[in-house]
């Protein structure tokens, strides 16, 4: 039989295993250490994060609306010379259906006032011609 006594508490048996059992207890105090000091320092990077967040969020909101009013103005571009030949094609069919154009109708009364103006003058010097008629019938007494 064996004369090896039982390791007293507090005693290891083996040196090797004393230093594996000592470097697993500073392991286990440097990560309580490492969470104290985290749960401390958390809400001060979590702060800053949130900082730098709306930093990013302020700059990406900017530039989309810089791009946004980019692609409004090109956009606007299009749409002008759509509206323009749509016009002419409007106005291209119309004159070949032989519908007067507004250019037409500005012709048209400026002849209706010059034709107003001469049945005036008619009217004007027919009057004058019947009180002359008129004026060398009545008897002089």
């Amino acid at each position: 039989m064996s004369t090896k006594k039982p390791p007293t508490p507090g005693q290891t048996p083996n040196p090797a295993i004393g230093l594996v059992q000592e470097s697993a207890q500073q392991i286990w105090q440097a990560g309580l250490g490492a969470f104290a000091k985290a749960q401390e320092e958390g809400s001060k990077v979590f702060q800053g994060l949130v900082k730098e967040g709306l930093d990013l969020q302020r700059q990406t909101k900017a530039a989309a609306e810089q791009k946004l009013a980019e692609v409004s103005a090109k956009a606007a571009q299009p749409w002008d010379k759509l509206e323009t030949i749509f016009e002419e094609r409007v106005n291209k069919a119309l004159t070949h259906l032989g519908v007067p154009s507004l250019l037409d109708f500005e012709a048209l009364k400026a002849e209706l006032a010059a034709l107003k103006q001469q049945v005036a003058a008619l009217e004007g010097g027919a009057k004058t011609a019947k009180r002359a008629r008129a004026v060398k019938k009545t008897p002089i007494a």
